[in-house]
């Protein structure tokens, strides 16, 4: 995987150098003139740890996430206090973790937010079935929530089993998100876990969307090497059929697809905080991505609370992008909405697409990966499949890593990639 990944890199920034992440940081975020720009904050609490999940979380105590609270708001204004006036920016998300453990907080952190920052597109927080109550719904609304995501990973005991998980109230689920509604309702499933067929998926996807989802989220299991998950991973071949089963199922029900693996009822439910020019992350484990860089808060709880309460940023590491890399990074996420915008890449880097990716381009249509109308590269459905492929190689090679090393060491000296 590691080959694969390497040649790729070398051979689309035409360099041999890799992404090197350093123990070093800005304590003055550069983000002014960045545009289009999300925000997101992390909650690394959950009541039970799923084996199987690879995000950055601990066990829940009310101290100790109260604290965490306490050190998150300062960083929003740590950050957000280093321009002048309120900068405009897309959507604010709330990943986790379980940031319902903290709805009684969930307010005072997004005031914390508007204090530096008009979001325009909405805040979306992430669920799990057990938070779809009606108390935790209201405060979440009353903050300004607009958006939820719940992660079901499938409404069926077997495979709820398989990952560890208890079962799924529909009903109960259904009733709640009818009391009170929102933009958009998101269900996340988890496809290509062991035994599981279409026709499983497909029943998923008709109860989401007849119990309240108008937007459903199907992400591939991936096996990371430091979760304790015993689920094994699917072959190459039954993972295409199953993209490619769901994806044409969606389409021919008249769903929109927004991204790799995310469809909608209608065109503006939307979730994603992934496909932003540049993102300014809050909290444990949080990214940042801007013009020029990339960086990443520590993994530790401890150590982030540690640094905020001597006013330093808690960055663990930072990647300083040579303008190819960047360009590379920008691509390679852009592409998850299945789309590129020719006319906005040369917006944001000030040279052509095609001038700098031309034989790229060209190579991938030839091999029906992607078509172009109107300004647009759009993948098809075999394009899509192999962006799936990469992005698995490349979480196993690149992500894996990283977090299975942040995990370990709070601020490690360096990482190459």
């Amino acid at each position: 995987m590691n080959i694969i990944t390497d040649l790729t890199r070398m051979w689309l920034t035409r360099s041999v150098k890799p992404f090197l992440f350093q123990n070093e940081f800005d304590q003055q975020i550069p983000y002014d003139k960045c545009r289009r720009m999300g925000l997101y904050i992390h909650i690394p609490f959950c009541k039970t740890i799923c084996n199987f999940c690879p995000y950055c979380k601990v066990k829940y105590t009310e101290n100790v996430c109260n604290r965490y609270i306490d050190a998150l708001i300062r960083e929003i204004h740590m950050v957000g206090s280093q321009t002048n006036g309120k900068k405009t920016v897309t959507s604010l998300y709330f990943g986790g973790g379980t940031p319902a453990l903290a709805a009684d907080r969930i307010d005072e952190i997004i005031q914390a937010v508007k204090e530096h920052f008009v979001i325009t597109e909405g805040i979306g927080v992430e669920l799990h079935p057990d938070n779809v109550t009606v108390p935790v719904l209201r405060t979440l609304k009353n903050a300004g929530v607009t958006k939820i995501s719940i992660g079901i990973q499938s409404f069926q005991k077997k495979f709820q089993s398989v990952l560890g998980r208890k079962a799924v109230d529909v009903s109960t689920i259904s009733d709640v998100l009818l009391k009170i509604p929102f933009e958009t309702v998101s269900m996340d499933f988890i496809f290509a876990l062991p035994g599981q067929t279409f026709e499983n998926l497909k029943e998923d996807i008709n109860i989401a969307f007849a119990n309240g989802a108008n937007h459903i989220a199907v992400y591939p299991f991936i096996d990371f090497t430091f979760t304790d998950s015993p689920v094994q991973t699917m072959p190459k071949k039954q993972k295409r059929f199953l993209l490619d089963a769901i994806t044409n199922y969606c389409l021919e029900q008249g769903y929109v697809r927004s991204s790799i693996w995310t469809f909608a009822k209608e065109k503006n439910a939307l979730y994603s905080s992934m496909t932003r020019d540049c993102f300014l992350g809050f909290g444990c484990s949080a990214a940042t991505l801007l013009q020029r860089q990339f960086k990443i808060n520590t993994f530790s709880v401890e150590e982030y609370c540690r640094r905020i309460d001597q006013n330093i940023l808690p960055t663990s590491l930072t990647l300083r992008f040579t303008p190819r890399q960047r360009m590379v990074y920008y691509l390679f996420w852009t592409a998850y909405s299945t789309e590129v915008d020719i006319p906005a890449f040369e917006q944001f880097f000030g040279v052509p697409l095609k001038k700098m990716f031309g034989l790229e381009i060209r190579a991938a249509k030839m091999l029906g990966l992607i078509t172009e109308e109107n300004g647009v590269l759009h993948m098809t459905l075999k394009g899509a499949f192999y962006y799936h492929y990469y992005e698995n190689f490349y979480t196993l090679s690149y992500i894996d890593k990283m977090w299975g090393i942040l995990r370990k060491e709070a601020f490690p000296k360096q990482i190459k990639l």
